[in-house]
């Protein structure tokens, strides 16, 4: 029965993660991503905070080494940067680009792994690296001319996207050593706690005041999801191989195509697909299943949540 669950909660994760660029592109239009991912962590961090209090399991961060407090706070800004640059580059490229691009993650995890932690390269994983960036080749084949502009901003966005990726890789690198001191709960609560306090002078709310009913309907999923996915995500962990479940979870960028197209037609002058040519489809694919061969070839290793 395990399996099934396992199956089915890494699925749940795979969808949330997918269609939340969706929500996030509509909140953008009344916060800006500092903003946004202020009001995640606020929400997040009280969630979690009420859940360890009544377990009697909250943190105790001055009980811990220095070297453990400068791994915390360092592990904490890279999640920040994540979560905004994340968030900053829905404003130049749309969802399923942001979506593929951060399929990359895995690659560099698996490089940071054998650079600081000297994990082997396994057959698998070279194989899965060079399905992936074939499929990010032909995926962007049609923007070729804007990526080889420096002025473009799509150009921008593809960089966020990147810097997005390569954050959240630190953070997962770093994350391995954090989880000696801290459960994973423990260390969630910690980092969102940081993540409030570094963004609070950066925020800007004012704008709430305005917010429509659409907007508002985005920004409680964002919140939601901050916390709905991450569950599901480590409940699966808990339950089934990790490998399995970052398998399961690379085809979030399915969901985002289709819940990009849900939204072209409830909402057509807020979204609009990227032209689906037989090259973008087969690039958008071979990412997808590069992904799932390197997440595969991975055993009992632990994938910490992304934005």
């Amino acid at each position: 029965m395990n399996r099934w669950d396992g199956f089915l909660l890494s699925l749940v994760t795979a969808v949330l993660w997918g269609i939340l660029p969706v929500f996030l592109q509509i909140s953008l239009q009344v916060l800006d991503s500092m903003s946004i991912t202020w009001v995640r962590f606020v929400f997040a961090a009280v969630f979690v905070f009420v859940f360890l209090l009544l377990k009697g399991a909250l943190p105790n961060i001055w009980r811990q080494l220095p070297r453990a407090q400068l791994i915390l706070l360092v592990a904490s800004l890279a999640l920040v940067a994540n979560y905004v640059a994340n968030v900053k580059s829905l404003e130049y490229v749309n969802p399923e680009t942001v979506q593929v691009v951060m399929q990359i993650a895995p690659i560099l995890l698996m490089v940071g792994g054998v650079v600081f932690y000297k994990e082997q390269f396994k057959r698998l994983e070279l194989a899965g690296a060079a399905c992936l960036f074939l499929g990010l080749g032909l995926f962007f084949s049609p923007k070729l001319s804007s990526l080889l502009s420096t002025e473009s901003a799509y150009n921008t966005g593809i960089l966020l996207v990147v810097f997005a990726a390569v954050s959240w890789v630190g953070y997962a690198l770093l994350q391995k050593v954090l989880l000696r001191s801290f459960t994973s709960k423990q260390l969630t609560l910690l980092i969102y706690c940081i993540g409030i306090v570094v963004l609070t002078p950066f925020i800007d709310l004012t704008n709430l005041v305005n917010i429509n009913r659409i907007q508002t309907f985005a920004l409680i999923f964002c919140c939601l999801n901050t916390v709905i996915a991450y569950g599901c995500f480590t409940e699966a962990l808990n339950i089934w191989s990790a490998s399995k479940v970052s398998a399961v979870v690379a085809s979030g960028p399915v969901f985002t195509f289709i819940s990009v197209a849900i939204a072209e037609r409830l909402l057509p002058e807020q979204f609009a697909m990227i032209k689906l040519d037989w090259v973008v489809i087969l690039g958008a694919c071979c990412v997808v299943i590069g992904s799932m061969t390197t997440a595969l070839a991975k055993q009992k290793k632990i994938v910490p949540a992304k934005a």
